[in-house]
């Protein structure tokens, strides 16, 4: 590693234990400031639930930055500098699905595609540029059955393509299976 700080991938299925060993590389710092992607919805009380544990996991001294745009994502990291305390992005994949939900590009409309191409070369080129230590959180779903459906098969294969760029950023890059993480870089 250079002189620029530390850029981790912690990659994993759902339920693995993704989140939970993101935050535990983070331990020793005092202060961390936690980006949650994930969008409220009031009428959703099991995602309520499953947002209050993660806060619940947290230290008191993290300061939280929930749901930006898709947008604000990239924008928040360039505006950290080296003087800042770490950052948890957790995680790209309901960000990605907010970036698809929020260009209307699950019918794959051209256009459409092309914004979220746009939001996720904007968030490589933030992290990449982030000058804090970094830890993104991202869900690994290339390891399953081709899905049946297009939208399903879009989202596979457009965070498939996140995961893999943003690797190539990385110092560190983690796989959770069942709870245990397997260092791949």
């Amino acid at each position: 590693m250079t002189g620029r700080a530390r850029r981790a991938l912690v990659l994993g299925g759902a339920r693995s234990g993704k989140s939970a060993h993101a935050e535990g590389l983070l331990s020793g710092s005092a202060a961390a400031t936690y980006v949650a992607t994930a969008r409220r919805d009031p009428d959703d009380a099991e995602w309520n639930e499953r947002i209050a544990e993660h806060v619940a996991r947290r230290p008191e001294s993290w300061c939280t930055v929930e749901a930006p745009a898709p947008g604000d994502l990239a924008a928040f990291l360039r505006s950290v500098d080296e003087s800042e305390p770490p950052v948890l992005v957790d995680d790209l994949a309901t960000w990605l699905t907010g970036v698809l939900d929020d260009a209307g590009a699950w019918e794959r409309d051209r256009a459409a595609l092309r914004d979220v191409a746009e939001h996720r070369a904007e968030l490589l080129r933030a992290c990449g540029s982030c000058q804090a230590e970094l830890v993104v959180v991202s869900a690994e779903v290339g390891l399953g059955v081709v899905p049946a459906t297009r939208s399903a098969r879009l989202f596979r294969d457009e965070l498939g393509a996140l995961n893999a760029a943003l690797a190539e950023l990385c110092d560190e890059v983690s796989l959770l299976v069942a709870g245990m993480p397997l260092r791949l870089r």
